[in-house]
């Protein structure tokens, strides 16, 4: 198997089937073996049906049901555990970054690279766009909690949290069976232990489209600072370890 894809879903009845498929087709045309991985993280919604029913249509697609919410982060983490691919590739199911960037990773990883993530931020990747920006609110929350991850754990990357990160087999079956975080902090929490273990990030620039769909509301952020500050606890009581 050469990629896997991980794609977390809660309550996306409305616009996984449609993704899923966008994937599928984008995917069958090119010449590497493939898996789909659709993690259905306590849906109250009709994504598991919408997903059960894909099952029959796609033969590369595998389908993990929680039948309790865990967390996004919890449901990444799965998804990559139950993966096989050499590379495997977390996406989000909403299609905000098209799954067309795969392309741009690749001579990364011929480089040597063992992680390559998305940027919505020019600073990070030139060539970064964000067609529908997030609504005033979303951004300035964004922006501010940016800061705060640069100042407690990681300086040189301005964007964290873009749904779309391709690890190495190794990297992925090295880093992810660390990860504590349960929340949207995951990702903070993959790029830190990235680093404790020394495995090389290349940024690549995305062109990112604001999903209106999105549920993210206040409560979400406040939970991501708080994890925020269990990472840099974690990092600072030394329990990111290289073993």
């Amino acid at each position: 198997m050469y990629l896997s894809v991980i794609v977390p879903a809660y309550n996306e009845e409305k616009a996984l089937a449609k993704n899923i498929k966008k994937f599928n087709n984008y995917l069958s045309q090119q010449s590497f073996s493939y898996e789909i991985i659709i993690v259905n993280d306590g849906s109250t919604d009709q994504t598991k049906a919408v997903a059960k029913k894909l099952l029959s249509q796609i033969k590369n697609l595998q389908f993990i049901d929680n039948k309790k919410n865990k967390g996004k982060g919890a449901a990444v983490q799965q998804g990559f555990l139950a993966a096989k691919g050499k590379y495997r590739l977390f996406l989000d199911a909403d299609n905000s970054t098209s799954i067309e960037h795969l392309k741009k990773t690749w001579p990364f990883f011929v480089k040597g690279y063992d992680m390559v993530i998305g940027s919505r931020n020019h600073k990070d990747a030139p060539g970064a766009f964000q067609a529908l920006p997030q609504p005033f609110w979303k951004r300035y929350i964004g922006i501010s909690g940016n800061l705060i991850i640069r100042l407690l754990l990681i300086r040189d990357i301005r964007d964290t949290q873009c749904g779309f990160k391709v690890l190495s087999q190794e990297a992925a079956e090295k880093i992810v069976p660390k990860m504590t975080v349960n929340g949207f902090a995951f990702d903070v929490e993959m790029l830190i232990l990235a680093r404790v273990l020394d495995y090389k990030i290349a940024k690549i620039p995305v062109y990112w489209i604001n999903c209106p769909l999105s549920r993210v509301g206040i409560k979400g952020y406040l939970a991501t600072l708080r994890d925020i500050i269990k990472i840099k606890f974690n990092l600072l009581k030394g329990k990111y370890t290289t073993r």
